[in-house]
């Protein structure tokens, strides 16, 4: 039997795994790259050591997606975490699992990561070029039979798999190129937003602590709207010259939606250890440790030396006043602010700096057994160019692989094949 011909459009995670697997189950693969180097934003994922997954079971998994999650059932429960591990280790990559059960390379080289899955590509027999691609090939029936790019068309073929990213990081070659190809054969695109990026406020007190990391903060996202709380989480943060960011805030990020200042406000917990009561008798404690000082050296075993001036100034009282003159009024002020730091957003760093991005192609028309389109039968898609994003800690990637696999599997297959094994589930 002739074998199929797939073509499968970018070469990043989802690209280079799908690519790879349907060689390896017979198919004739050509793997179409814009740039000239594979995987240049996997060698650059996990500040270069590339978180590729998580150690969690699939239900755990889709607890962490933050869009269209149910749409993932299927395809992390035929590849899960623990396939992606074995996997890797399979393609030569020794793993770890660390701090909240993120998994890493044991060398901490996402280079490794982006070396296995080409190797992988290419011992399966996948052909490569380096060529952007700007449109689609149409059979009269709509089906497609192959790609172009500005300067040379690429026909022939059985199916085409479309794995070009999002917006994030357009530097690697996520410019949106995925997004006007599913356009231009009638997929709705849900407008992409950056999701798991730093926030911008106007607050005099982040730059002023620029570079300052808390590492045990507790965070609140505040609708200011609604008055309620949207988010919570503890962790690692950090204060930048344009607002805040590190680990919590990128995954508050995902819940801030729309975006439009001052809708905003995230709540910081300076001392999330002490409830108010033991944070009061601290206070006292303190105060009259210090009682002779100034009040803007009230705080100098309380907040680290960045926080301790712009915090001062946000508490309303008179630098020069005396700390034995506090009333009790104001020091419930300043208890307040120690467990609800309040800072206003503006809105969020551009899509370019954000780690992934919200919004693609609507997954309401695309198969989730198959990732197959619903609107052009031979089209299939995989990773961050559909409407599906994730917290961090590996998941945003291990939905790379998940729907790269079942895209492969499903494009390696006659349509027929699909259709009737569909039917039989």
């Amino acid at each position: 039997m002739e074998k199929r011909k797939i073509a499968v459009v970018g070469a990043g995670a989802a690209g280079m795994t799908a690519a790879g697997r349907a060689a390896g189950l017979g198919c004739e693969v050509t793997l179409f790259e814009r740039n000239s180097l594979l995987g240049k934003k996997l060698g650059i994922t996990g500040k270069g050591r590339c978180n590729l997954t998580n150690d969690c079971t699939p239900d755990e998994f889709i607890k962490n997606i933050t869009s269209n999650g149910k749409f993932l059932f299927s395809a992390v429960n035929r590849f899960t975490p623990a396939d992606t591990m074995m996997f890797f280790e399979s393609l030569g990559v020794p793993l770890k699992t660390e701090r909240g059960r993120r998994v890493f390379p044991v060398s901490d080289r996402a280079l490794d990561v982006v070396l296995a899955l080409k190797r992988y590509c290419t011992e399966n027999g996948c052909r490569i070029v380096c060529d952007r691609i700007t449109g689609f090939l149409q059979n009269a029936d709509g089906t497609l039979s192959g790609v172009r790019s500005e300067s040379k068309k690429y026909d022939g073929f059985d199916a085409v798999l479309l794995c070009t990213g999002g917006l994030s990081y357009p530097g690697t070659g996520s410019t949106g190129d995925g997004y006007r190809l599913a356009a231009s054969v009638g997929h709705t695109i849900t407008p992409p937003v950056p999701s798991l990026v730093g926030l911008e406020s106007d607050a005099p007190l982040c730059p002023a602590a620029q570079g300052l990391s808390l590492k045990n903060a507790e965070i609140r996202v505040l609708d200011t709207e609604t008055n309620k709380i949207i988010y919570r989480d503890f962790g690692e943060m950090l204060f930048c010259h344009f607002g805040i960011s590190g680990p919590v805030i990128l995954s508050a990020s995902a819940h801030m939606r729309p975006m439009k200042s001052g809708k905003y406000t995230v709540m910081i917990d300076l001392k999330p250890a002490l409830d108010r009561e033991t944070l009061d008798r601290r206070l006292l404690s303190d105060f009259q440790k210090f009682k002779n000082r100034n009040f803007a050296n009230a705080f100098d075993d309380l907040l680290p030396s960045k926080l301790r001036e712009p915090f001062v100034l946000l508490c309303g009282i008179p630098p020069e006043k005396k700390i034995n003159a506090v009333t009790h009024e104001e020091r419930r002020k300043i208890a307040e602010l120690l467990k609800g730091l309040p800072i206003e957003i503006t809105g969020f760093r551009p899509i370019s700096e954000a780690i992934v991005t919200s919004g693609g192609v609507t997954v309401s028309e695309i198969e989730p057994q198959t990732m197959r389109s619903k609107l052009c039968p031979n089209l299939y898609f995989a990773g961050e160019l559909m409407d599906l994003d994730a917290y961090t800690g590996g998941f945003n990637l291990q939905i790379a692989f998940s729907t790269a696999m079942a895209a492969a599997n499903a494009a390696a297959r006659p349509i027929s094949d699909c259709i009737n094994r569909k039917g039989n589930e």
